[in-house]
């Protein structure tokens, strides 16, 4: 399999980092659900936020990669059976799920960093708290990350949905090409 992508297909970088980044933000949903549940007395209280915050942050690398790489090899052209409004809105949704992710990590960064200090990563290394002085940072910071974390998801699943809805009502070659196969 190709490394770069092509006119008919996506290549094996992009569909790694497409489908990882898919798993990890639906994983970093479940996880962030299920630890703003935890009790003051849990032995996971420390341990699930420090583990969020750690593949979050490890997310944010992926995602400049994956942008990064997206300039490097550029997507395949939308199928000729795509209309105008179809290709506007996949250019639209491909900017909104970037762009939201973008803003759903910056605003966990702020809560996380709200009270000066820096966050480990995997106790291998700190991010520094450079941004700590503003006003209920992280009340506001957190409001922003729940409601754009829904956000980021619901629109993650409707983007899944239009995949199917090309391969199985479309019968194109948008879900294919992500699968690694040729039109």
């Amino acid at each position: 399999m190709q490394l770069r992508n092509s006119p008919s297909r996506y290549g094996a970088v992009s569909m790694f980092l497409h489908w990882g980044v898919a798993l990890v933000v639906f994983g970093l949903f479940a996880l962030g659900l299920w630890m703003v549940g935890l009790d003051y007395y849990s032995e996971y209280r420390k341990a699930a936020p420090d583990l969020h915050k750690s593949i979050g942050l490890t997310l944010f690398a992926v995602m400049v990669v994956r942008l990064v790489w997206r300039f490097i090899s550029p997507p395949p052209p939308a199928p000729s059976n795509h209309g105008r409004l179809t290709r506007l809105g996949a250019k639209f949704g491909h900017a909104f799920l970037y762009l939201g992710l973008f803003a759903l990590m910056f605003s966990g960064y702020l809560i996380s960093t709200a009270e000066g200090v820096g966050i480990p990563v995997f106790n291998l290394f700190d991010v520094p708290a450079w941004i700590s002085s503003i006003p209920d940072q992280a009340d506001v910071a957190g409001t922003v990350h729940l409601y754009l974390a829904w956000t980021v998801v619901i629109f993650a699943v409707l983007h899944g949905l239009a995949a199917l809805k090309h391969h199985f009502i479309d019968r194109d070659a948008t879900l294919t090409r992500m699968l690694g196969r040729k039109a």
